[in-house]
């Protein structure tokens, strides 16, 4: 018989996807889950300190918290190769999680490798394809009869291969998982790069592309280069109109889109219990945004608060005994550290384009007219997977509540946009909704909305200039309406809430006033709010849809005439020779984000259709040879083109071609379409100065040649209109370059280095063509 605290940690952590609902009321009125067990159980805390034992004996040194939990999972602690940001580690994941954009590629892989289940507890979340419009209970509607081929596809395959499924409307990937799934001590793969955010509750969250779920799905170990630790000291305590929003502000300003590249980043100190659990996970999640492969903090009584009031008591008391693993080991060494005061930390606002271009919040006016930026804030929206916690709304309802009480509303047009079901029932219970409406809000579906493009925006023209304010975390260019006018900053809620009250970036709530309805001059209290209900959370409706136990009988239907969904045809095998020949198709200037190679917003209807996506395929890249976007000169015809127009007419002309590009190219979200685009329209190398994580491992996935230069400098070598040969493939192997040959148009050549991350599994995908060719292969 096991020990009874071991059997008891399978039946809490291992019931995955069996998990309904989050509260002791939610229980109550739910229906009882069939089984609390699933395929791929998740690992015992005993486990855990197992395998940390072992690696720290190895190692002979003390670990820091990210190196317990993720070489804690570790295939093989024995025998594992283990250094910082060069091997390879095997490890195996508790679960996987995957929004409904993302799922559907994830899934019709799962479907091409031929398995009957998956191995390890999987979900699927539909918030992405839920566009706002008018309101909440509209715009969810219409979204179910709009995207119904596409919800029922996701929702019998869950069925078929043992996933669960929550419906629309059930709320935002990270807050269900932070509500249900996350703990400390997990490791959990999701197909969405703000998966990080469970590192608030002490997890070791990861994001990644569709191919990389599917291996774990599989059951085959997951492999990830073993991250640097990047450690922020917190001391100090956070208070008045600094939030936890504003760390990540702060860090984002000083690391840079890509100072996290390759890293965990580890918060500690004695100013982490001055933060929320919801707080902790507003930090992680937008630690995307600095590259970093994920984010995480010390389990705390913080963390056992939350996971006390989302049902999930007997979790608190195990973490509790295991706690030592849990936190990091008194001596421990990171790769670097940044130090934060918390109680000198003020407000930030980032912002506009790009999410690391951190201002003070009084600072912004002045910045902003002397750039000459709109200081009209149009519309303030707060919410999203960042910021949608229940201390979030109540902390914005404080505001709104003070500007009511002086009769006044928001010169801004405001959205909110509830994290979960179990949120917005809640906040509508406890009369935040009704105070956010009363100040001229608006509450949208539970889903990602306007944070992923998902706006059907109305207030302004196309092209017109024009500023908005988000609690979001990412303010790319075109990236929440599709106008690149739009001016848009990144702060916290409630920030917002005052900037929309106010209707303009020349506003400080610290120091400024407003004029109340009957003349006099005020100002706004700082905001607050409890961290968690007084009550129990209100669960809302169920919207959870468990996988039956006996799924033969279960069809996952997909039309060969659909015009959102289809089958995949596996990519082509290696040919054994070099890539000659290669044309140019587009050599990118500048930032180029995986929202640049793939869209997102009206583009998302199609991320079940390899052929249709690929139609948006670098249609927001700036080409350097004209500073046109989707303008490219076709070589074989003479005449400019859309990028895919001409990236199709090479493939079909037996021409493969090769993207330029620049520093910390697939920058932003995921998607594994912006990999799987290029190698569908005949792409077979994209040559940079430097990736992001997950976009190079997703590029790799798909069989393509992510290679960067040797030497930076020879992104200037390269003209538009020149062809490219990699050779040395024969030999190609992990640490060893490859040679590129440059044929420019007037006859000459230049030899140029280039550099690869493959190891040996990887340079395998390659030749087969593509990770699924390989799994198959090796079935």
């Amino acid at each position: 018989l096991l020990p009874y605290k071991v059997w008891n940690l399978l039946l809490v952590l291992g019931e995955g996807a069996r998990r309904l609902h989050v509260s002791a009321a939610f229980n109550a009125k739910a229906k009882v889950a069939m089984s609390r067990f699933e395929p791929g159980t998740s690992i015992s805390y005993e486990k855990l300190h197992e395998n940390i034992d072992i690696v720290r004996k190895r190692l002979n040194r003390p670990l820091t918290l990210s190196e317990k939990i993720v070489y804690g999972h570790l295939d093989d602690p024995v025998g594992q190769d283990i250094a910082r940001g060069r091997t390879y580690l095997r490890l195996r994941p508790d679960r996987v999680a995957m929004q409904d954009a993302t799922a559907q590629m994830a899934m019709l892989q799962f479907i091409s490798s031929g398995l009957p289940k998956v191995a390890v507890p999987s979900t699927i979340h539909c918030d992405h394809l839920i566009e706002a419009q008018i309101g909440g209970v509209e715009d969810l509607k219409r979204a179910k009869e709009v995207n119904q081929e596409v919800y029922n596809f996701l929702a019998t395959a869950g069925a078929k291969y043992g996933v669960g499924f929550w419906k629309p409307g059930s709320g935002i990937i990270h807050q269900i998982i932070l509500e249900n799934y996350a703990y400390p001590g997990v490791l959990l793969i999701g197909t969405d790069s703000h998966t990080p955010n469970g590192g608030g509750l002490g997890s070791i969250c990861i994001g990644v592309g569709g191919a990389d779920a599917v291996d774990v799905m599989a059951g085959i170990p997951w492999e990830l280069k073993c991250p640097n630790v990047i450690g922020v000291k917190l001391t100090g305590s956070l208070s008045g109109w600094t939030s936890p929003k504003d760390v990540i502000l702060k860090v984002a300003g000083i690391l840079t889109v890509k100072g996290g590249t390759g890293a965990i980043v580890e918060y500690h100190g004695p100013g982490v219990d001055s933060i929320s659990c919801t707080g902790m996970a507003t930090i992680c999640n937008m630690g995307a945004e600095i590259g970093a492969t994920t984010s995480v903090f010390p389990y705390n009584h913080r963390m056992k608060t939350y996971l006390n009031k989302t049902g999930r008591a007997d979790i608190a008391a195990l973490a509790d005994e295991h706690k030592d693993d849990l936190v990091p080991d008194k001596g421990c060494k990171y790769d670097h550290v940044i130090e934060i005061n918390l109680s000198e930390l003020k407000p930030h606002i980032n912002g506009p384009f790009t999410p690391d271009l951190a201002h003070p919040v009084s600072e912004i006016g002045a910045v902003a007219e002397k750039n000459g930026w709109p200081l009209e804030v149009k519309v303030g929206l707060i919410g999203s997977c960042t910021n949608s916690s229940y201390e979030d709304m109540g902390r914005a309802a404080s505001l709104a509540k003070q500007a009511l009480d002086k009769g006044l509303k928001c010169k801004a047009a405001f959205t909110v946009t509830p994290g979960s079901e179990q949120i917005r029932a809640t906040i509508e219970r406890d009369g935040f909704s009704k105070i956010l409406r009363d100040v001229g809000g608006v509450v949208l579906a539970n889903a990602c909305g306007p944070c992923i493009g998902q706006w059907d925006r109305k207030d302004v023209k196309m092209g017109e200039k024009n500023t908005i304010v988000t609690s979001y975390n990412r303010n790319f260019t075109s990236r929440n309406d599709a106008n690149p006018a739009t001016h848009a900053f990144v702060t916290s809620p409630e920030i917002v809430t005052a900037l929309a009250i106010a209707g303009t970036l020349k506003f400080d709530p610290e120091t400024d006033y407003l004029t109340a309805a009957n003349g006099e001059k005020f100002k706004l209290e700082p905001p607050n709010g409890d961290e968690l209900p007084a009550r129990d959370f209100d669960p809302g409706q169920d919207t959870y849809q468990h996988p039956p136990a006996e799924s033969g009988s279960v069809m996952v239907d997909v039309s060969p005439t659909s015009t959102r969904l289809q089958l995949l045809e596996p990519f082509d095998k290696w040919n054994g020779k070099d890539l000659e020949d290669l044309q140019v198709l587009i050599k990118v200037k500048g930032k180029c984000t995986t929202d640049h190679i793939s869209a997102a917003g009206p583009w998302l209807k199609f991320r079940g259709h390899l052929d249709n996506i690929s139609n948006n395929m670098l249609i927001g890249a700036i080409n350097i040879e004209n500073d046109a976007v989707n303008k490219i000169k076709n070589r074989l015809t003479g005449e400019y083109g859309g990028v895919p127009d001409v990236a199709r007419h090479y493939k079909a002309n037996g021409l493969s071609w090769v993207v330029v590009g620049d520093d910390n190219y697939g920058e932003g979200s995921s998607r594994e379409h912006a990999a799987l685009e290029p190698r569908h329209l005949g792409g077979r190398v994209i040559l940079v100065k430097s990736f992001a994580r997950i976009h190079e491992t997703n590029l790799k996935k798909q069989g393509m040649l992510p290679l960067t230069f040797a030497d930076p400098t020879d992104y200037d070598k390269i003209r538009p209109d020149d062809k490219l040969s990699i050779t040395g493939l024969a030999t190609f192997a992990p640490g060893k370059p490859l040679k590129g040959v440059v044929k420019h148009g007037d006859g000459s050549q230049d030899i140029i280095t280039l550099n690869h991350t493959f190891n040996e599994n990887q340079v395998e995908w390659f030749h087969a063509g593509s990770a699924l060719n390989r799994m198959k292969e090796l079935q």
